[in-house]
């Protein structure tokens, strides 16, 4: 249940966060909080990472509604097998949060809603650097997190395996 409550923390946040910004900003606002290199910044996305797939609202709640069914299926699956999965699980449980939480903006408005902007604007061996990364959420950090444990827990299982093979 501890992995279910930390996805539940993700989705809590996640649309606080957009709540305030919806409420309180106006549409393409932007109240900087690190000068030029980090605001937050208003902003709607009807599409997926990086703005591909615009307008493409059925298909996410579809595809997304299929993938939190896999990610609940395969938690409540590994907790009942009793076998400890901590990297895994963690993974998981963020990975659902911030499925959960995009979800919730797609469903209601058609929208998700973006306000953390990195703007990067630095000379690195003689070339300019000016580059505004894509405007995210807490619940994009859930899903890029959680993809990133789900890729450690399967490496390092890898290594482990190998390990138990040559023994």
């Amino acid at each position: 249940m501890l992995y279910f409550l930390a996805a539940a923390i993700v989705i809590v946040l996640d649309q606080a966060s957009k709540w305030a910004v919806v409420h309180y900003m106006e549409l393409d606002q932007s109240i900087s909080v690190i000068g030029e290199f980090f605001a937050i910044y208003s902003h709607r996305n009807r599409g997926a990472a990086f703005g591909i797939l615009q307008n493409q609202r059925w298909f996410f709640i579809v595809i997304t509604l299929v993938v939190i069914a896999g990610i609940i299926w395969f938690m409540v699956r590994t907790i009942r097998s009793g076998k400890r999965h901590p990297l895994l699980m963690t993974g998981l449980s963020l990975l659902l949060g911030g499925a959960i939480g995009n979800f919730i903006d797609r469903l209601a408005t058609g929208e998700v809603v973006d306000f953390l902007k990195f703007h990067f604007d630095f000379t690195l061996f003689g070339l300019d650097v000016d580059y505004t990364y894509p405007i995210f959420n807490i619940a994009d950090i859930g899903v890029v997190i959680g993809a990133g444990l789900l890729i450690l827990d399967a490496l390092l299982g890898s290594r482990h395996d190998k390990k138990e093979m040559t023994a």
